[in-house]
C-alpha cells in the first residue's frame, strides 16, 4: 500500500495526469482504496473521466483482461511533455 502512497505522491510531484502500477500479485483492497483516492482524470478530448492512478497485474496484461484506460490520443488535442531543444551547434571535428 505504501507503494501506491508514493506513486501517488509522484504523479502530483510531477503534474502527471495519469499513473499506472503493474504488480505481480492480485491488489488488496486496502491498495485499491489508496488508489481511489487519487480521482480521475478529465480529458478534454473523451467522454467520462479515467482514473489518476490504475492498478493493473503482469497476468492480467499477458492475458489481455487487463489494460490501461486512457483518452484515445489519435483525436489530437493532447501532447506529451518534450525535452527542451538544444540550441547550440558544435563543430564536427574530422574523424582520421
Amino acid at each position: 500500500m505504501s507503494m501506491v502512497r508514493d506513486l501517488m505522491g509522484v504523479l502530483e510531484r510531477e503534474k502527471a495526469e495519469i499513473g499506472l502500477f503493474v504488480t505481480l500479485a492480485p491488489p488488496a483492497q486496502a491498495m485499491r482504496g489508496e488508489a481511489a483516492k487519487a480521482g480521475f482524470y478529465k480529458s478534454p478530448t473523451s467522454p467520462g473521466g479515467f482514473p489518476r492512478l490504475q492498478i493493473l497485474t503482469v497476468g492480467g496484461l499477458l492475458e489481455g483482461k487487463e489494460g490501461p484506460l486512457y483518452p484515445d490520443l489519435s483525436r489530437g488535442g493532447l501532447n506529451f511533455r518534450k525535452a527542451k531543444r538544444e540550441e547550440k551547434m558544435s563543430e564536427q571535428k574530422p574523424l582520421l
